[in-house]
């Protein structure tokens, strides 16, 4: 089929290539230093004389006189091809393909931009990414390109600091993760690029750091324990000679420290303080939780909790590395009666005064009545409230209901 492209159509297919080959051409240039062009063939199928009538006399001639303009100001790295074609006996050449190489695709796509289509990539800043990471010894390739490009200035420097912290340690197995002494790397950063450091180094240092240890904040809610005047709150931590005071038929993780500290007893309880969706996976590993004829969850009713309690649920529901069975993680006022039941105390505003947002996330685990609560706090749409925290709900309230799922099951 017969096509004449405009100037504005060429640019646009410049555009597109740039934005799918910029990394491959980029990386080409550093690895070989050969230059990558790219081609856009201007009038396929617009051949000879007869292609020309069948296109349109008045359309070739507008659509020549486009490209005799445009011509006209090619920048550096831009060059139209000429072929010859034959028009009512008379022959001339016009143009075919256009060829642009990096340099000459960034300038004609910065004098070209429009907000409709804006550039594709500075190629300045890839080549300058492409470079620091080739320097620091990391692993060159138009996949490593594309993310390491696509992270903020100062996330690219952490990275090519940890390249060469790595590259001049060998071992990272006498520090945690979050202890590592890369110069400007915060304590979580590997959380987000831990996978891309991976990529670019071919070593993941999050399995060879050493382990952190897990910390458990409880509260022994036993009633017979309270009577024997020991005390009522504890920690432990994995490894330590500190045991627990008894091994606890009933778990209850909450996620905030006044509902665990001022929990109502009820018996072979133990109460465990959260800390979020990472501190709730390392729960599952603790062997007296695991071993506990019952795992009950108790946590805000927004966006967040649902998601710790889906994740918790989650890495329950497996063995644990060290052979300790499965086990159902079970919620308590957190189901869509509740969200109904303590609608008094909804708001839609962090403690910052700021609008709590909508959550996206599908949470798999969650249970019908879980799913609907969920949904319908997190709903992109209008809603009454985004949360009802936790501290808000009386604690006499939670026990009458972890009591209540403890009788039903026996």
């Amino acid at each position: 089929m017969s096509q004449l492209v405009t100037p504005q159509d060429a640019v646009s297919a410049v555009r597109r290539k740039i934005g799918k080959k910029w990394a491959e051409a980029v990386c080409t240039e550093i690895d070989t230093g050969a230059r990558t062009v790219f081609s856009v063939h201007l009038r396929p199928g617009v051949k000879a004389g007869t292609a020309v009538e069948r296109a349109g006399y008045t359309n070739w001639h507008e659509w020549h006189m486009q490209w005799r303009d445009f011509c006209d100001r090619l920048p550096a790295g831009i060059e139209v091809v000429r072929t010859r074609v034959t028009i009512r006996g008379v022959a001339g050449e016009y143009p075919a393909t256009l060829h642009a190489d990096l340099d000459g695709a960034a300038t004609l796509l910065a004098e070209s931009h429009t907000n409709a289509e804006p550039s594709a990539v500075d190629i300045g800043r890839a080549r300058a990414v492409a470079s620091a990471l080739r320097s620091a010894g990391a692993t060159l390739t138009p996949a490593t390109l594309r993310a390491v490009y696509g992270l903020a200035a100062n996330d690219v420097d952490v990275l090519i600091n940890a390249v060469t912290w790595l590259r001049q340690h060998s071992d990272a197995g006498t520090w945690t993760l979050r202890q590592l002494p890369v110069p400007g790397m915060h304590t979580k950063w590997l959380d987000t690029h831990g996978t891309l450091l991976r990529d670019v180094t071919g070593r993941d240092v999050r399995d060879e750091v050493r382990p952190r240890l897990t910390v458990v904040h409880l509260t022994y809610a036993d009633p017979s324990h309270a009577a024997s005047g020991r005390r009522r709150h504890d920690a432990w931590t994995t490894g330590d000679v500190h045991d627990i005071a008894y091994q606890p038929r009933v778990v209850l993780v909450v996620e905030n420290r006044d509902s665990r500290l001022w929990f109502p007893p009820i018996r072979d309880t133990i109460v465990v303080e959260g800390g979020g969706k990472a501190a709730a996976a390392l729960l599952a590993n603790v062997p007296w939780i695991r071993s506990a004829d019952h795992v009950a969850y108790w946590g805000d009713i927004d966006a967040d909790g649902y998601a710790i309690l889906d994740h918790f649920r989650a890495t329950l529901a497996v063995p644990a590395p060290d052979g300790a069975p499965a086990r159902h993680v079970t919620s308590i006022l957190m189901d869509a009666a509740d969200l109904y039941q303590y609608s008094l105390h909804g708001v839609n505003h962090d403690k910052a005064g700021r609008p709590i947002k909508p959550s996206p996330t599908l949470l798999p685990h969650l249970t019908e009545a879980e799913t609907i609560a969920y949904n319908t706090i997190a709903t992109a749409g209008p809603t009454p409230f985004r949360r009802i925290e936790q501290e808000a709900i009386p604690p006499s309230h939670a026990a009458a209901r972890l009591q209540r799922i403890i009788d039903d099951r026996h």
